[in-house]
């Protein structure tokens, strides 16, 4: 395994962040056990969650579930940097979503108690909230810091002009700020390389990719009936782009690669990135992945990726002048 530091941080993450959104709702219990037991094993020291994961089974399912296992051996927490998020209503309680001062705190303690954890690595603010003041914001976020509870502040799903709001009053203050940004970013889908990729740049942010496999239509044909991609939208999505999926795969065949591992290792090629998350289903889809940072991939493949999935260019170079 391979570790990067997290943005402007000291911080250091293995390349491989392990997003637990499954963990629970789709995969049990003790699978889930064997993946985090296997992932650590191989090195990933980046454990990503949200307090909202838990699908049918409940908002925190995911939360507790990591929590039993971290309670199986103590000795656990202090070797991962542990990420989790705050946004999504936890009830029908109008005041227990958003990002108002009173829900990120409550929000915070009720993850730890969760999470059977004294503070959270990586505070992770899961959607822009546009009706809550960023001093607010950092009024909150800094009393969790104060008290130990979190360590590092970083953003979700942000757009460029947020990535800078938010960093330009903690500079204000002399603060560290946001140091990192999880953001929708594949071959498929590369909005980001617009304006959230440039502001990661400007304020050292480091990026954290989500979706890396868009859904499904980058992993490949042989898993094309798994969980989501059996939706009628993802059938359209991988018959309006058949084109370039046959240009991609027939790429990764010469490069004797998996197309879910050849996904994964463009995004470590992109300077910004810090980690990308895997969000394994079962401990197969794993093992499958583990060696990505090992893959070098060469100029004239980079160039051939992007010319099947072109570049959005950066703004405003991309729509103005």
């Amino acid at each position: 395994m391979q570790y990067r530091q997290l943005g402007r941080s000291a911080l250091k993450v293995s390349e491989l962040c392990l997003g637990t959104m499954n963990f629970g709702p789709r995969t049990s219990e003790s699978e889930s056990f064997d993946i985090l037991n296997r992932a650590v094993d191989a090195g990933i020291n980046f454990i990503d969650t949200a307090n909202q994961y838990g699908g049918d089974l409940g908002v925190g399912t995911t939360e507790t579930l990591l929590g039993k296992w971290l309670a199986e051996d103590s000795s656990r927490r202090d070797r991962l940097v542990l990420a989790t998020k705050v946004h999504e209503p936890m009830s029908d309680d109008v005041n227990d979503r958003g990002l108002s001062a009173r829900h990120i705190q409550m929000a915070c303690d009720a993850s730890l108690k969760r999470l059977g954890v004294d503070h959270i690595d990586l505070y992770q603010m899961h959607h822009i909230d546009r009706l809550a003041p960023i001093e607010e914001i950092w009024q909150a976020m800094e009393r969790l810091i104060n008290q130990g509870k979190i360590t590092y502040v970083g953003s979700s799903n942000f757009p460029g002009w947020g990535i800078a709001r938010a960093n330009e009053k903690a500079i204000a203050k002399q603060k560290m700020g946001l140091i990192s940004e999880q953001s929708l970013y594949n071959l498929i889908e590369r909005s980001a390389e617009l304006e959230v990729i440039p502001a990661c740049r400007e304020y050292g942010l480091g990026l954290i990719p989500w979706s890396p496999q868009a859904g499904g239509l980058l992993s490949g044909p042989a898993q094309d009936s798994e969980g989501r991609r059996k939706s009628e939208g993802m059938k359209n999505a991988a018959t309006e782009r058949a084109g370039q999926l046959q240009q991609y795969h027939q790429l990764c065949a010469e490069l004797n690669e998996p197309p879910s591992a050849i996904a994964l290792a463009w995004l470590l090629h992109q300077p910004q990135v810090s980690a990308t998350i895997i969000g394994p289903g079962n401990i197969d889809q794993l093992v499958s992945v583990l060696h990505v940072p090992e893959i070098r991939l060469s100029r004239q493949s980079l160039d051939k990726l992007d010319e099947i999935f072109p570049p959005r260019g950066e703004a405003p170079e991309a729509y103005a002048w």
